[in-house]
């Protein structure tokens, strides 16, 4: 529910009364954990590797301050691969962040590493939306940063899905090529990209996430489903579909569409400059590449990937290709993007929990992550204001997008949140082992069984 601007500070003063109330009779007024109150003034410190272009992140801070003039927050952004290191010793620290990103399952900044160094966010997602909090924002985000004990670690800004490709459509256009919908026509056009000098896939293989996207996409191209039934333990890596799945990845690097040189760099920053500099017209990219659609967060990522006199290009999302030819469609599948936490010794609590739950919980801060077209907002019923984005190409881009948002209502397979950190580093073992010729698929089929089964 949305208030106006009085009668919201006065009903969440009534409930902070009504919270310390229950605290106090139910813990003899003895725990300071209990207080989870907000404030309109302070600093606030926010860490993530996420959003990764930083005018997404400073446009929400300034939407914030709008509202909340007396509340400064800083977002720091760390890389994607230095974060673990970088945030453990940090939130035990004084200089370290009051808010900071988590993301399901168990990768790179997982609930499961961060989870304990954060507060329970129930109260605070009570105080925002009321009791029935949980019917008005998408179910992944409480599935997804839900502890063991049933901590509510993190509140979702919202979701992001997988299972697209983005292309250049200006390459394709130049060379006369359609967005190839099978393996052979993949195969096709990436002969004619590399016989004018391009790539084709640019590829960060060794960042295992992204080869775990290309792996689930061409799973369902096999079955789809498999992978996710595969993730809960109710299929075997040994089954017949994960040794096709691997045959074909191992096929993309043999038929050339996937870069060379791709065991060897990241996705992030590494493809994706590759990609934003014109190199390869190809990334396989999720939903949360939609902000490089719009002319002023494209030119701001091409210039980051150094790229001089930056000049947006018309880029696109497509269906996964059909690799397997069993005619199964392409398929997204997701979770929330990134939650966002208050950290337990933090000094401002007050002012980050204000932070937190006006981003993730109220129509006016949804209103801002819609219109980043960053994440599909967690808050339900809001959509991008598209009059008011100014895309590359609105006539081609705009269907195109509204199409894929409205696609991830339907979508019902996780990306992340079934894979814990010991199933991501077997993932990562079988993706580069067949990749690199030191494993058959079938060899690696087994070796990630084994590491499942020893996992218990």
């Amino acid at each position: 529910m949305f208030f106006p601007s009085m009668s919201r500070r006065q009903g969440r003063y009534t409930a902070i009364i009504a919270l310390t109330a229950v605290a106090a009779f139910a813990t003899g007024c003895s725990s300071q954990a209990s207080d989870q109150s907000t404030s309109e003034s302070g600093h606030v410190d926010w860490w993530g590797w996420t959003p990764t272009q930083s005018e997404v992140a400073q446009g929400y801070i300034d939407a914030f301050n709008e509202e909340y003039p007396d509340i400064e927050v800083v977002f720091r952004q760390v890389p994607i691969n230095g974060y673990d290191a970088a945030l453990r010793p940090a939130l035990t620290s004084p200089e370290g962040p009051d808010v900071f990103d988590i993301a399901p399952g168990g990768g790179i900044g997982s609930l499961s590493t961060f989870g304990s160094s954060a507060e329970d966010l129930t109260p605070v997602a009570e105080e925002w939306l009321g009791d029935d909090w949980e019917s008005k924002i998408a179910a992944n985000g409480p599935a997804g940063f839900t502890t063991e004990d049933g901590t509510l670690s993190a509140l979702s800004v919202g979701s992001t899905f997988a299972g697209t490709l983005w292309i250049n459509q200006d390459l394709f256009d130049e060379y006369g090529l359609s967005a190839p919908t099978t393996l052979d026509a993949w195969i096709e056009a990436c002969a004619v990209f590399r016989e004018n000098g391009h790539g084709c896939l640019t590829h960060g293989a060794g960042q295992v996430a992204f080869n775990q996207d290309v792996l689930q996409s061409i799973s369902d191209s096999v079955e789809p489903g498999w992978w996710s039934a595969a993730s809960r333990g109710e299929r075997e890596w040994t089954d017949d579909v994960f040794v096709q799945t691997l045959e074909t990845w191992k096929s993309l690097f043999d038929e050339q569409i996937i870069d060379d040189g791709a065991l060897g760099i990241q996705q992030y920053p590494d493809a994706n400059n590759v990609f934003l500099s014109q190199q390869s017209p190809m990334v396989m990219m999720g939903t949360w590449y939609m902000p490089n659609a719009t002319t002023a967060l494209a030119t701001a990522s091409i210039s980051a990937a150094g790229v001089a006199d930056a000049t947006p290009f018309r880029m696109i999302p497509i269906d996964f290709p059909d690799v397997a030819g069993e005619g199964n469609p392409s398929v997204l599948f997701g979770d929330a993007n990134y939650g966002l936490a208050v950290n337990a010794n933090s000094d401002a609590k007050e002012a980050a929990r204000t932070f937190v739950g006006w981003l993730t919980t109220q129509a006016d801060g949804q209103q801002v992550v819609a219109d980043a077209i960053n994440d599909i907002p967690s808050l339900t019923g809001v959509e991008p204001a598209w009059d008011n984005l100014d895309l590359v190409d609105a006539e081609l881009q705009q269907p195109i997008l509204q199409d894929l948002i409205a696609s991830t209502a339907t979508a019902d397979e996780p990306r992340l949140s079934l894979i814990s950190a010991e199933m991501q580093e077997a993932i990562g073992v079988a993706s580069t082992t067949v990749a690199e010729g030191r494993a058959t698929p079938e060899e690696a089929a087994a070796t990630m069984q084994e590491a499942v089964d020893a996992l218990g």
